[in-house]
C-alpha cells in the first residue's frame, strides 16, 4: 500500500492526514521534523538542521530517520536528501568541548578541516587560545556557552563532554509513598542525567515538576529553580515538599515580594530581569550559591538576559522543562547551546493512549460578524483590527451559549483582553482572574475551582503558565496572542490532567470567521495537529443547534 508520506527534495514532508499509517508516520518523523502547517487533509513538515541535531542529540542516528523517511513514502525518496540528512547529522560532534589536564578546556575534532575551517572565523578567533596539537585548541573556560553559539552558527555544533561540577552537596531524595515516578518520567530523568544537562519537553499535565524532582535527587545538590511566575514558584515548593525529603524551611522563594536563599531556592524570571540603571541586580543569584543544578521551567519563555548569564553557568547541569521547543522569538538555536539539546521527547497522543492525559476533542467554532461588525471590521486601523474581531457581541453570545451548554462541568474562559472577560464574567456570572489579581485571591478562586466549589472561572493569561487545575474538563479560548502555538500548548494543557471519572476534555477556540482572528487560529492549529489531535471546525450555528 502506498505510504502516507510524500517527501520532497526541498526538505518539505507532506503527511496525508486520513491514511490509515498516518499516526504512524508522524510518530516516526516527530524526532527531527518541525510542523509548518496544518489544514485538514495534507500537514506539511520542514526537515532543518537544528531538528536533525536534537533528534542525535537524544540518541537518534542517520539510518533511523532516512530509514523512517523510506518506510512511509508514497514515492521514491529524493536520493541528494537523504545525503543531506545523513551529512547534516554528521557535523554534529565533529567538534567536542572537553577537559585536558594541561590546557584546561578545548576544543577537538576528528575533522581536521572543520577544525581549520572555524578557527578561522573571526567569531570564533577571541575565544580560543593556544593550538594544543593539529587536533586541537585552547578554549577559555568563560566562553564555553558563547563558542557553542557561535559554532551551531557556522554549522557545526559541538557536543560538549567538559563535564559539570558537582556543586555544593545537598541531601535530596524521591518519598515515594503510595506512589513512583511514572515511566516515561523515569526515562526523561534518565536521558537528561545521561546528558549531563538539556531539556525535556512534555505535554502540559504530564507531570514536568516531577522530571525536575527526580533530576534533583540524582543531583543530591543545591538546587536553583526559575519559573515563570509567584504562583508557580509556590506549586514547585508544595509538590517538592509533598514528593521529595525536602521540607519547608530547605527550599526559599526569590520573588517580588521574598529574597530567600535557601539550598533549594526557587526564583521567577521576572525579578532576575529586573533592571535597575541600566543593570540587572538579581542576576547575582547565580553566583550566590555553588549551586549543582538549575532548572528552567519553561524554558521556551526563557528572557534574553538569563540568556546571556546561562552562558556564562556551562559547568553547571541544567534542565529545560516544557511542553514545547518552539519560541515566537526564534531563539531555538539558544536554546540548544546554552540549555543544552533535546534529552527527551514524549508525544502527547503517546501520554495520552497510556492513560496519564485526558484525550481530548479540540474544536475550532466559527463565528459569523454581523453585517455592521462586519463594516466597523473593515474600516478600522491596522493594528485595532484583532482586537476588534477578538472582542465582538457575535463571539460574547457564543462563549456565553457555550458555558451554559457545559453547565455544572469545570469550564475555564481564556482570553486576552481584561474588558471583554469581565463583560463575560458579569453574564455568566462567574469570577475573573486577571493580572492585577491578588495572589492569595488567586490562589483561593483557583482552590474553590479544584474543590468543585466553583464551576465557572473567566482568566486572563496569567493561567497560561504552571497553573494546577486538575478538573478543568472544558476550556473555551476568546482570544490569544496572535498565532502564539506556545500559547496553544499551555491553554490546551490545562484541560489534560486526567479525569477522574475518565471524561473525555473539551478545548474550544471561537473564532471571527474572515478576519485576522481566523488566520491567527490555523497558526495555533498547527500545535494542536503536530501533536497528533483531531481539529474540528464548526459553525457556530451548527453546535449550538446540536446543543
Amino acid at each position: 500500500m502506498p505510504g502516507p508520506l510524500i517527501v520532497q527534495s526541498d526538505k518539505t514532508l507532506l503527511l496525508e492526514v486520513d491514511h490509515e499509517q498516518a499516526d504512524e508516520a508522524r510518530r516516526a518523523i516527530a524526532p527531527f521534523a518541525e510542523l509548518e502547517r496544518a489544514p485538514e487533509h495534507m500537514h506539511t513538515y520542514r526537515v532543518t538542521p537544528l531538528g536533525l541535531w536534537n533528534a542525535r542529540a537524544a540518541g537518534h542516528d542517520a539510518e533511523q530517520v532516512v530509514d523512517a523517511l523510506v518506510t512511509y513514502a508514497r514515492y521514491p525518496v529524493p536520493h541528494a536528501l537523504l545525503v543531506d540528512i545523513a551529512e547534516t547529522m554528521s557535523r554534529y560532534g565533529r567538534l567536542t568541548l572537553s577537559k585536558d589536564p594541561a590546557h584546561g578546556l578545548i576544543l577537538t575534532t576528528t575533522d581536521r578541516p572543520v577544525l581549520e575551517e572555524v578557527l578561522r572565523s573571526k567569531k570564533i578567533q577571541p575565544l580560543v587560545g593556544v593550538r594544543v596539537d593539529q587536533d586541537a585548541v585552547a578554549v577559555h573556560p568563560s566562553e564555553r556557552g558563547q563558542i557553542k553559539q557561535v559554532l551551531l552558527k557556522l554549522g557545526w555544533p559541538a557536543e560538549d563532554l567538559a563535564g559539570y561540577v558537582d556543586g555544593e552537596a545537598h541531601p535530596i531524595a524521591l518519598d515515594e509513598d503510595g506512589w513512583a515516578l511514572r515511566p516515561y518520567q523515569r526515562q526523561a530523568v534518565d536521558g537528561f542525567w545521561h546528558g549531563g544537562s538539556g531539556v525535556v519537553v512534555l505535554p502540559c499535565g504530564a507531570g514536568k515538576t516531577l522530571v525536575g524532582a527526580g533530576a534533583m535527587a540524582e543531583a543530591r545538590a543545591t538546587t536553583l529553580i526559575l519559573v515563570t511566575n509567584t504562583v508557580s514558584a509556590r506549586q514547585w515548593k508544595h509538590e517538592l515538599v509533598r514528593r521529595t525529603s525536602l521540607t519547608e524551611d530547605e527550599i526559599g522563594e526569590y520573588s517580588g515580594t521574598k529574597k530567600e536563599i535557601r539550598p533549594v531556592t526557587i526564583a521567577t524570571y521576572q525579578v532576575l530581569t529586573t533592571k535597575r540603571k541600566g543593570v540587572y541586580p538579581h542576576l547575582e543569584l547565580f553566583d550566590s550559591r555553588d549551586w549543582g543544578l538549575i532548572v528552567y521551567d519553561e524554558v521556551h519563555l526563557l528572557p534574553a538576559p538569563v540568556f546571556k548569564f546561562t552562558a556564562d553557568l556551562q559547568a553547571r547541569r541544567r534542565l529545560g522543562l516544557t511542553a514545547t521547543l518552539v519560541r515566537e522569538d526564534g531563539r531555538e538555536s539558544d536554546v540548544f547551546s546554552l540549555i543544552g539539546p533535546k534529552r527527551f521527547d514524549a508525544p502527547w497522543k503517546e501520554i495520552e493512549n497510556q492513560g496519564y492525559i485526558a484525550p481530548a476533542d479540540c474544536v475550532e467554532v466559527r463565528v459569523g460578524l454581523t453585517d455592521s461588525e462586519r463594516l466597523a471590521y473593515a474600516t478600522a486601523e491596522a493594528e485595532e483590527k484583532y482586537r476588534f474581531c477578538a472582542t465582538t457581541d457575535s463571539k460574547q453570545r457564543v462563549t456565553e451559549a457555550l458555558v451554559r451548554r457545559h453547565k455544572g462541568e469545570q469550564t475555564l474562559v481564556i482570553g486576552q483582553y481584561i474588558d471583554q472577560l469581565d463583560e463575560l464574567g458579569e453574564h455568566i456570572g462567574a469570577p475573573v482572574i486577571k493580572g492585577d489579581t491578588s495572589n492569595a485571591r488567586r490562589e483561593k478562586l483557583f482552590d474553590a475551582f479544584r474543590q468543585g466549589e466553583i464551576s465557572c472561572l473567566v482568566v486572563s493569561k496569567v493561567a497560561n503558565f504552571s497553573i494546577d487545575l486538575p478538573e478543568a474538563t472544558v476550556a473555551i479560548q476568546v482570544s490569544g496572542t496572535f498565532g502564539s502555538r506556545q500559547e496553544e500548548a499551555q491553554r490546551l494543557g490545562r484541560v489534560l490532567r486526567p479525569k477522574a471519572d475518565g471524561h473525555e476534555a473539551r478545548f474550544y477556540s471561537v473564532v471571527a470567521r474572515d478576519t485576522v482572528d481566523q488566520d491567527f487560529a490555523a497558526h495555533r492549529q498547527r500545535f494542536l495537529a503536530e501533536q497528533g489531535y483531531a481539529y474540528r471546525i464548526v459553525d457556530a450555528h451548527e453546535l449550538l443547534a446540536e446543543g
